[in-house]
């Protein structure tokens, strides 16, 4: 089962840290967003390989928007 990982707020993409295919860890960053000229870290909650991005460097997210599958 895919687990998603979710914009927390409204912020640009600064950096995508994974790539489809890569394994990550619980607390593992894979995200850097950028945000009233602060940036935050998006941080996974469970460990597992990275089957989809949906977004890239530059993009703007929404709250709730699905940024990275994890499987």
């Amino acid at each position: 089962m895919a687990e998603e990982v979710r914009a927390e707020l409204v912020a640009n993409i600064a950096k995508v840290v994974v790539a489809v295919g890569d394994q990550v860890e619980a607390g593992e960053m894979v995200i850097l967003l950028e945000s009233m000229k602060m940036e935050i870290p998006m941080l996974v909650e469970f460990a597992g390989t990275v089957t989809a991005i949906h977004v890239s460097e530059g993009d703007v997210v929404q709250e709730g928007d699905i940024v990275v599958e994890l499987a």
